[in-house]
């Protein structure tokens, strides 16, 4: 296993890790603004707080199975009708295809990044998201999420993003075919950093799962512990 020294990037594909033969492929897409035209600082917060997810990823399936890349974005911002980051994560995974040809791809994208991964989960390559405090106003389109994954892990508490606003995505989601569930996370905010190792071990756990490295309880058992466990926006059992 190597890393992304050894591997030419391009414009918006940044290799973390990068195995000879990965059975899958892991993108990860850090939070942002709603408009900013300026690129990422140097010192960028919002991707260093991703770095933790990727490193329970790893940890979570046999070494070298998962190749893990990140997104790289021209600006911080969503930018309105322009919707940047959208169109850097689905370069991000054209540039992956000669990489990992043919493997399924989780997304895994918290805020503005999980927005920007939910909107290119129709990709042809893309299994699944794992969506953590996501962005997602009213009338998100949920269409081309047809019969993939998505996974929407949300604080109730979260005062930048709104969790109902996620619940009603993940309803109208279902009602397309996705299969979509939501997960209410007891603590953790919008930064993810109260109760931080339950948020990195879930979303380990659910990526593997969408690869094929480790199977899914029926019911969804891993959010047991974790707070309320919803499916397609039905509750199915409330935790103590």
């Amino acid at each position: 296993m190597t890393g992304p020294g050894a591997h030419r990037t391009g414009r918006s594909l940044r290799p973390r890790v990068v195995p000879p033969a990965p059975r899958g492929a892991v993108l990860l897409l850090h939070g942002g603004r709603s408009d900013a035209l300026t690129p990422p600082p140097l010192l960028n917060l919002p991707g260093a707080r991703m770095r933790p997810f990727g490193s329970a990823i790893l940890r979570s399936v046999p070494k070298g199975n998962v190749l893990l890349a990140t997104v790289r974005y021209r600006y911080r911002g969503w930018n309105g009708s322009r919707t940047d980051p959208v169109h850097d994560a689905y370069e991000a995974l054209e540039e992956l295809k000669s990489l990992a040809p043919l493997r399924p791809v989780v997304l895994v994208g918290h805020s503005m990044g999980a927005r920007a991964a939910l909107r290119v989960a129709g990709h042809s390559h893309v299994s699944g998201v794992v969506a953590l405090a996501p962005w997602c106003p009213p009338g998100e389109p949920v269409t081309h999420l047809r019969t993939k994954h998505v996974y929407v892990l949300h604080d109730e508490r979260d005062r930048v993003t709104s969790a109902r606003d996620s619940w009603d995505f993940v309803r109208r989601a279902h009602h397309t075919g996705a299969r979509a569930r939501g997960i209410s996370m007891p603590r953790g905010g919008h930064a993810m950093l109260r109760g931080a190792g339950d948020w990195h071990r879930l979303t380990a756990f659910l990526a593997a799962s969408v690869l094929g490295e480790t199977a899914l309880p029926a019911g969804l058992t891993a959010g047991e512990a974790l707070g309320e466990v919803y499916e397609g926006g039905r509750l199915l059992r409330e935790l103590p």
